[in-house]
């Protein structure tokens, strides 16, 4: 865990301790488990949505991109005549 032994964990909680307090200490650890969850939860909302739009062609709003499309399948088509009058 980020190279954190024991004997650090216990400092670091010490001093957690004085700061915050007894009393607040809980709702501290609360926030941060909320503020974790709610980080997450985004991380896999945002995947989600990028997965969802590759498949419906999020570059199809690009300026360009049929036609650059409809070129390469020209020389697709091209390339492809060239193999048959070559056998």
């Amino acid at each position: 865990m980020f190279g954190l032994g024991t004997p650090e964990l216990i400092v670091i909680l010490g001093i957690a301790f004085l700061v915050f307090g007894g009393k607040k200490l809980p709702e501290v650890g609360e926030g941060l488990g909320k503020a974790i969850s709610s980080f997450k939860k985004g991380l896999k909302d945002a995947e989600g949505g990028v997965k969802e739009s590759a498949g419906k062609g999020i570059l199809d709003d690009v300026p360009g991109i049929k036609e650059v499309a409809a070129i390469k399948g020209k020389v697709d088509e091209v390339k492809n005549m060239g193999k048959v009058f070559s056998k």
